[in-house]
């Protein structure tokens, strides 16, 4: 196996001088970000560090090993050791390439003749289980950059449509890596194809792959048989007016009676606007400063049909906090837990957001503030990316209005540029 160390400013670069050294069925064994002039480390240019290797032609068979094939037999096992162990395997001397070996393997193997057939073979035979997992890792590295590089060719010579589109759901900030898994069976499905793709059929392909992304969705709305609904989120993104919305669909279109809960007691203001919208719909509204004293607001709203609860949303901070609520929650009955989320927050914000509040045994996703963003990617990254089941969408202040259940098409449609949102 014949290892090389490249310094390169980018994978492209890299890639053209592996396969021009290596060639084409060369596999990248690691790379890292490194730094290089520069003062003490300091102020130093940034460049990618890659290692990687290619099989050497295969030698004729000899009845005997020489030392220069035993030399070469040392380098590839310590290549492959360093590529299984997370190391980086560089240009070493002798004597660092034959440490930690057998003192036999320092000395030089001993000449194997006719007679040692049988030994050779079983000592090959042991190499090789031992080696397994290594070829395995060397074999999905190989398949990766070939995957990688097909896909480059591919694209370089995909349709003017093709690219358009692509370009279009980068722009509605849907992840590159699900646009590539979105895009890249119809291009490849396109190069084969003796037929002329239109925009229209384009469309329609992308459409359906996206669908697949939200094939094991249920229902969207709050259960009939759901006695708590947990609305769970970070400040700012419009949870109190999205609990007053919920609140009123129940009591004016499903004639239920409703109880509100607030534990959001870090602002003064959440609670006096649901107070109001208490008064305005005529439920009752308890705060409660702990868990324990959610006991006794359940207590009072015993008679209630459905309970809406609001939480802090600094509270998934605390461990204590988020265990007994989800204890509490359990005794209770169904309930469902709603993560109230901004469609104009960045998608890697919403994502470290939702992996915060997944303490709370997280459901559905609410996104608000639809009419303030022309980006609907964020919703598809995050379905996509989570099991949460998608469920309203806000676009407005006012209250009972201005909240209806998400339409999976209406977003698709958005992202693919053939509707516009209101």
């Amino acid at each position: 196996m014949k290892v090389k160390r490249y310094v390169v400013d980018s994978m492209p670069d890299a890639l053209v001088r592996i396969r021009s050294d290596l060639g084409k069925n060369a596999v990248i064994l690691n790379t890292k970000e490194i730094r290089t002039g520069g003062l003490w480390g300091w102020f130093g240019k940034k460049k990618i560090e890659v290692i990687a290797a290619a099989d050497e032609s295969p030698p004729p068979p000899l009845s005997s090993v020489s030392p220069s094939v035993h030399q070469a037999a040392v380098q590839a096992e310590t290549a492959a050791a360093a590529a299984y162990s997370g190391r980086r395997p560089y240009s070493m001397s002798a004597s660092e390439q034959t440490e930690g070996f057998p003192d036999t393997l320092k000395k030089g193997a001993p000449i194997v003749t006719d007679s040692g057939v049988r030994p050779a073979k079983e000592a090959a035979d042991n190499s090789e289980g031992r080696d397994g997992p290594i070829l395995e890792e060397i074999r999905q590295m190989k398949k990766l950059v070939q995957q990688l590089s097909t896909a480059s060719v591919s694209e370089a010579s995909a349709p003017p449509e093709w690219l358009e589109l692509k370009e279009r759901l980068l722009e509605q900030e849907v992840s590159p890596e699900l646009v590539e898994r979105i895009l890249g069976p119809i291009r490849d499905e396109m190069h084969e194809s003796a037929e002329e793709w239109d925009r229209a059929r384009l469309v329609s392909s992308a459409r359906d792959k996206m669908l697949e992304i939200f094939a094991d969705q249920g229902a969207k709305a709050i259960s009939e048989h759901t006695r708590i609904v947990h609305i769970v989120g970070p400040t700012g993104v419009g949870k109190t007016t999205s609990i007053a919305k919920l609140a009123a669909e129940q009591v004016l279109k499903h004639k239920r009676k409703v109880g509100l809960i607030t534990s959001d007691t870090y602002r003064i203001s959440a609670i006096e606007q649901l107070k109001t919208y208490a008064t305005i719909l005529n439920i009752p509204l308890e705060v409660v400063f702990s868990p324990q004293d959610m006991q006794r607001a359940f207590s009072q709203l015993e008679d209630r049909d459905i309970i809406f609860m609001d939480t802090a949303g600094r509270n998934y901070r605390n461990e204590m906090y988020v265990s007994e609520l989800n204890s509490l929650l359990q005794s209770k009955g169904a309930s469902e837990t709603f993560l109230v989320l901004s469609l104009t927050t960045k998608y890697r914000d919403m994502k470290v957001i939702a992996d915060n509040f997944m303490k709370f045994k997280l459901d559905k996703v609410l996104f608000t503030k639809m009419d303030e963003t022309g980006t609907l990617g964020s919703i598809l990254n995050l379905i996509d990316s989570l099991n949460l089941q998608l469920s309203y969408v806000t676009n407005g202040q006012n209250v009972p209005d201005d909240i209806a259940e998400a339409s999976e098409q209406q977003i698709i449609n958005v992202i693919l540029g053939e509707a516009v949102h209101e």
